[in-house]
């Protein structure tokens, strides 16, 4: 599996979304992502790509988009 592809089933998995919800996904923007949701999504993501966000990132990861670039603050390529 590569690095979109696990990107993208930890959002599907998450948020119960598909595929072709993911790259209109904002924070708020469904009722899955909430601030609950928000720490479980920031959670899985960081268990899937063995990372530690700074708290600054975890903050300003407010999209599916947005978080590709964050992502790659760590080295993970999206």
């Amino acid at each position: 599996m590569n690095n979109l592809e696990k990107y993208n089933a930890t959002f599907i998995e998450v948020f119960g979304v598909t595929v072709e919800q993911l790259s209109d996904l904002t924070f708020q923007s469904i009722s899955q992502w909430d601030s609950i949701g928000h720490m479980q999504l920031i959670a899985s993501l960081e268990a899937a790509f063995e990372i530690m966000m700074d708290t600054d990132d975890l903050m300003d990861f407010n999209s599916y988009d947005r978080g590709k670039e964050i992502m790659n603050k760590y080295d993970i390529k999206i």
